[in-house]
């Protein structure tokens, strides 16, 4: 039978009157209607008109063929209108492109339906700041400079008069709702609302949407149903999903193995991940926290990792109190390692406020006298200090009535129990977390002095910002590691630092030493301020207010007696570096505290309107409300930057208003609006902060867009750079999307601009290595700008720390170009300090630290971010930039038995060993580069003589190679010397043969031949070894053991394993501390020997020796020869006190230098007051970077 090739016919039986013929004409288009439907689209609306027929028999037959005619016309609204109305004849289960566009369409239809009916809760608990934030400020338009401070203009995306009903910083489209009205919002480019009211058509779309589900039922495809039901905002097809998922694993539906089947515990790992990284809408994302706890509440074996990620983002302490007592009380093994790593995670992932009320909550034992105490300051979270936490929901109340137990009921406890207890209050405040890092750090140093060595020789040490430069580095290079030797072997150099280069410098030593908590107050006694002595000299304000800045970061983001002390000092200075100083260690201590006695402490200093001490207590003040959303501060700071006339007080208010509004989100958009329409610049730049810090690692589409508006439209450079740079905050959980939004961006005309994509690309992409990023950045190191130039380079430190070469091959290239900036002479002194902190970031923490802005379990890292936001503020005042060392994160895996001790076990990490090993060191590259260039100068003879010369010589170079790398560790090191002297000499050779043949002189040759030679060299050197790696780890053995404590790489995790039959985790590995059970307990076991603890205790016992010695070395007023040879007499006489031999081992040297010795001895050079004119060996303060090259003058 011949095919139908025309509708001509056909259609025209829709007009004829018998309804036979009209039905035999629609079941032949339907059959015909891919090919016909050009001819049939005039006749569509008499194909309505039957469908619209109540009395005709096939009116879904009329509803389907007009449905396909309008999919064929790319109407795919109407399409699906009609589809619903064609009723069953519409089949789901056909599998056409035809049914699955309509599917997608009534999915997207709803969605938004559904989502509509399922608004925003305006009264949530979490959303009342911003309500009262708009009535606080009421007050201040009246008065203040700008009329739109009032907050409430209804036409700003940030704004309206009450907090909107759905998040406007969360879908591609706003829309604003009304609560009281039944008609749906139409949206762009949606279905208009009188079709989405016909009932049948409502009812006929759930019935698809239904049988959609089902079938994802039936094929064990639950992810699908998930995402649709979150996105609808429909709580309680999530609820059915998940217990459907629980109730098909429980009947064994899937046991004979389905592809797409999951256990209902990876189900709701899904549902957690999603609720955290794609739910933008923070009320949508407690709701389904809640949900997802009252489920796992119900599992017989629930899943108490899960429940402790929703408790810690709930806020909800009294849940995280009981679950660890009920965890405890069980008196098994396996549930206190349970509880011990929740513990840990807790700490990782919560405020300081949080974790002192879960303290708090514990069950107390009742017996003080016999209990273990909790932590060594028991005192910071004696109770009363703080007021009660009142329920705010029904489920809080609910789940308080359960457990019987007021809060702070003294209990009855067993010993056992009484233990695990106060082991839990050391964990939650932090100590032991704190003390591992800090072992883990100092046992894996792996510092490259031989670069910090250069870079000290390469910058002049009279400027003051080459100085703080070098200081900068060698902070970074150590931070963590107590490893402060640089110091004492390079003391000279230390005295020529002067006035903030000292504080500075004092400062560092809290780098290098964060988290020392047994030895942090030793360690800066000699440098803290002291009570004036009539006829005394109490030493040098700037070491004095550098001290109290050290000791605030030692103990940063950890609430201890620390606090208190420095609180002391602060209260009794009266000079305002004193002061500058002591703010900002209150700020980093008490991090997120909300102690309003600190808080109005740091008020009262700000009201003297003094401009140097503004600006550090403003940020201090939003450093202690970190997330707090607190009005009163807010109104308080805010008035005050209307009312002062300092620019550095505001910058430093508009940073600390938008560190109170960490993490709030929406709640922030009121205080958002009013900074933003400010004709202030700098309070417009705090607006920005405000934004980038309230939805950072949201990916909020609205803030997005609002950030690259202001980007390219505000009259200031400070505000479009600060907006640029604010999208790496708001996206680096989505590092892989950035380099493609600033593309256009780094181009810019404006040098400001192109400074933030540089940034934004280091914030957003730090630690990943990522290719798009480094291909965006390597143009910028030539920009003609010097700050662009800075920026570049540090943000290219930031994204290839912890990479090697296997890792990725322009590391090495990244390293020659930070070191080729220090060096040159022409370079503009702005680059060089870039290129220097760039050194330090790079080998952060001895090698073995990350830039982090989210934790192992994928939480934000409250401190990493707070850190690099105060970093960032360094373009103003470089003492802040000690703040990212906050963000440093230790690379490791620490294994932990259920008694907290460290076993000495192996894990398999399934890669080759060169894969994630050390950089290699860069000594040998650069004595090898030398004696190259000596070899190409002294090629003068004939060819053949030459050839056989650069052989010999080649094959010496690769034994000496081969002599000098015992020390390191492994031998992918020793191959990556080897490599880098090999080929770039056979480059050599080639390059010299093809220059004799077009010269006649063999002088001229040997000239142009290390010419060529050395170019080719630069260019060639870090590419030319790879393919030999390549081969080399090609022959590696696959997979390796590693000792615990080790460094592992984030993308290393997922390599590792634990084959000890002994130990096995509670949990997937994950970086950090991790837990073991030990499966034979009865059994003698292994433990590795803490060496953190031991230098330490040396360096107390010589300290009676070394800090005299310096102090006197300073009184007698020596010049800064004085204090280097005094330290080579300490040196020496500490040798001999201290035993160690000729034949000392250079490990036994490494371990009695750190410890503070080095800190100990600067105390003479740091300290010394500086007086101007006494043996003219006092640094300049230079101008405002206009220095332009070593000793030469300007060139510009």
């Amino acid at each position: 039978m011949v095919g139908l090739t025309s509708a001509a016919g056909i259609v025209g039986f829709l007009s004829e009157p018998d309804t036979e013929l009209q039905v035999f004409a629609l079941q032949t288009l339907n059959e015909k209607i891919d090919s016909l439907w050009t001819e049939v689209a005039p006749f569509v609306g008499e194909i309505e008109a039957l469908y619209e027929d109540e009395s005709f028999p096939e009116r879904q037959l009329a509803a389907l063929v007009a449905a396909k005619v309008y999919y064929n016309l790319q109407e795919y609204d109407e399409s699906m209108i009609f589809a619903l109305g064609a009723g069953k004849l519409f089949e789901i289960d056909k599998g056409g492109e035809f049914e699955d566009t309509i599917i997608s369409n009534c999915v997207d239809k709803y969605i938004m339906i559904s989502a509509l009916r399922n608004p925003e809760d305006g009264s949530s608990t979490t959303d009342q700041a911003p309500t009262q934030l708009a009535t606080a400020f009421t007050s201040v338009a009246d008065g203040a400079a700008s009329t739109s401070v009032g907050l409430t203009s209804p036409t700003t995306p940030f704004s309206q008069s009450t907090l909107p009903s759905k998040s406007l910083l969360s879908r591609q489209d706003s829309m604003t709702l009304d609560p009281t009205s039944t008609v749906p919002t139409q949206l762009d480019g949606a279905t208009p609302p009188t079709q989405l009211l016909n009932r049948s058509m409502q009812k006929q779309l759930h019935y698809i949407i239904e049988e959609l589900f089902e079938r994802c039922y039936q094929q064990g495809r639950y992810r699908q149903v998930v995402g649709i039901a979150v996105e609808a905002r429909n709580l309680d097809k999530l609820r059915q999903a998940l217990l459907r998922a629980s109730e098909d694993q429980k009947k064994g539906k899937f046991s004979n193995g389905l592809a797409s089947a999951e256990k209902s515990e990876d189900l709701m790992e899904y549902v957690l991940d999603v609720c955290m990284g794609v739910v933008q809408e923070r009320t949508l994302r407690n709701e389904i926290l809640r949900l997802i706890l009252d489920l796992l509440h119900d599992i017989p074996s629930p899943d108490y990792f899960s429940i402790a990620k929703c408790v810690i983002y709930l806020n909800e302490h009294t849940m995280a109190s009981d679950m660890l007592s009920q965890l405890v009380k069980k008196a098994d093994p396996k549930a206190l390692a349970i509880a011990y790593q929740i513990a840990f995670d807790m700490y990782d992932n919560s405020t300081q406020e949080f974790l002192k009320k879960v303290r708090q909550e514990l069950p107390k034992p009742a017996a003080p006298s016999s209990v273990i105490p909790p932590t060594a300051n028991g005192d910071a979270d004696a109770p009363g200090s703080e007021s009660e936490s009142k329920p705010s929901d029904q489920l809080l109340g609910e789940l308080q009535d359960a457990a019987g137990v007021p809060i702070g009921t003294v209990e009855k406890l067993s010993p056992e129990a009484e233990k695990a207890f106060a082991s839990i209050g050391e964990i939650l405040q932090g100590t032991r977390t704190i003390e591992l890092d800090l072992e883990f750090l100092y046992r894996n140093n792996r510092t490259d002095m031989s670069i910090l060595n250069k870079l000290k020789d390469s910058l002049e040490a009279r400027n003051s910002i080459f100085h703080t430069a070098v200081t900068l580095a060698n902070a970074f290079m150590h931070a963590g590691t107590t490893n402060d030797r640089f110091f004492r072997d390079n003391l000279e150099w230390l005295a020529k630092a002067v006035n903030w280069s000292k504080f500075t410098a004092t400062a560092a030593l809290g780098v290098i030493h964060r988290g020392n908590l047994s030895q942090g107050q030793r360690l800066l006694e000699p440098y803290l301020p002291r009570d004036q002595i009539a006829g005394s000299n109490t030493g040098s304000a700037y070491s004095q207010g550098g001290s109290l800045y050290a000791l605030g970061l030692i103990y940063a983001n950890h609430e201890t007696h620390a606090l208190d002390l420095i609180r002391g000092h602060f209260k009794k200075a009266s000079e305002e570096v004193v002061l500058h100083g002591g703010a900002l260690g209150l700020g980093a201590a008490g991090m997120a505290t909300g102690d309003e006695g600190i808080y109005e402490d740091l008020k009262a200093v700000l009201y003297t309107d003094s401009a140097l001490n503004g600006e550090a207590v403003g940020i201090a003040m939003g450093l202690i409300m970190l997330g707090t959303g607190n009005i009163k501060a807010l109104k308080d700071m805010f008035e005050y930057a209307h009312d002062t006339q300092h620019e550095k007080i505001v910058r430093g208010l508009a940073l600390g208003m938008a560190l109170i509004m960490y993490g709030r989100q929406e709640g922030a958009d009121e205080l958002v609006s009013g900074l933003l329409e400010d004709p202030d610049p700098i309070l417009r730049y705090g607006g920005i902060q405000t934004l980038a810090l309230a939805y950072c690692g949201t990916s909020s589409n609205k803030a997005v867009r609002k950030l690259l508006h202001v980007a390219v439209s505000d009259a200031s450079d400070d505000v479009r750079r600060i907006a640029v740079m604010s999208l790496g905050f708001i996206l680096f959980r989505k590092p892989h999307s950035v380099p493609r939004m600033v593309e256009l961006l780094s181009e810019s005309y404006n040098p400001h601009v192109r400074y933030g994509a540089a940034m934004a690309l280091g914030i957003s992409c730090a630690g990943t290595g990522l290719d798009e990023a480094i291909d965006l950045l390597e143009p910028m190191i030539k920009d003609p700008t010097d700050f662009v130039r800075q920026g570049a380079l540090i943000a290219l430190s930031m994204i290839m720390v912890q990479q090697n070469e296997a890792m990725n091959p322009k590391v090495g290239t990244i390293r020659k170009t930070l070191q080729k900036a220090i060096g040159d002479r022409h370079e503009d002194a702005m680059t060089k300090f870039g290129s220097a902190v760039s050194l330090g970031i790079i080998d952060a923490g001895g090698r073995n630290s990350t830039i982090s802005l989210q934790t192992q379990t994928g939480n934000l890292n409250m401190a990493a971010i707070v850190g690099m936001a105060v970093f960032t503020q360094y373009w103003y005042w470089f003492p802040l930039t000690h703040f990212l060392c906050l963000s440093f994160t230790p690379t490791s895996v620490i294994a932990l038995d259920q008694d907290l001790e460290v076993p000495s076990l192996k894990f398999h990490s399934a890669t080759r060993p060169s894969l994630f090993d050390y950089p290699p060191e860069q000594e040998t590259k650069g004595e090898a580069a030398v004696e190259k260039v000596k070899t190409a100068v002294l090629s003068t003879t004939a060819q053949a003589k030459r050839r056989a010369q650069k052989k010999e010589k080649q094959q010496r170079r690769e034994s000496m190679d081969i002599d000098q790398t015992p020390t390191t560790p492994k031998t992918t090191t020793a191959l990556y010397d080897r490599m880098d002297t090999d080929e770039p000499a056979l480059k050599d050779e080639k390059k010299s043969d093809d220059e004799k043949r077009e010269t006649e002189s063999a002088i001229d040759e040997s000239v142009t031949t290390t010419k060529k030679g050395a170019s080719d060299e630069t260019s060639k050197e870090s590419s030319a070894p790879i393919p030999e790696l390549r081969r080399r780890m090609e022959k590696e053995k696959v997979g390796y053991e590693l000792e615990n404590m080790s460094r592992v790489l984030p993308a290393q995790l997922k390599f590792i394993s634990f084959p000890d039959s002994r130990y096995t985790p509670v949990k997937k590995p994950t970086g950090g501390i991790l837990l073991v059970t030990d499966s034979q307990p009865s059994e003698a076991k292994s433990l590795l020997e803490l060496k953190a603890k031991k230098p330490t205790a040396t360096a107390t016992a010589a300290k009676p020796l070394t800090a005299p010695q310096a102090g006197g070395a300073s009184s007698a007023g020596a010049g800064p020869s004085t204090p280097a040879n005094q330290g080579r007499v300490n040196q020496a006489l500490f040798d001999a006190l201290g035993g160690r031999g000729a034949g000392s081992s250079q490990a036994e040297q490494q371990d009695v230098e750190m410890g503070g010795v080095g800190a100990q001895e600067a105390v003479g050079v740091l300290t010394a007051v500086d007086e101007d004119g006494e043996g003219g060996e006092e640094a300049e303060v230079p101008g405002a970077f206009e220095y332009e090259s070593d000793g030469e003058g300007d060139e510009s």
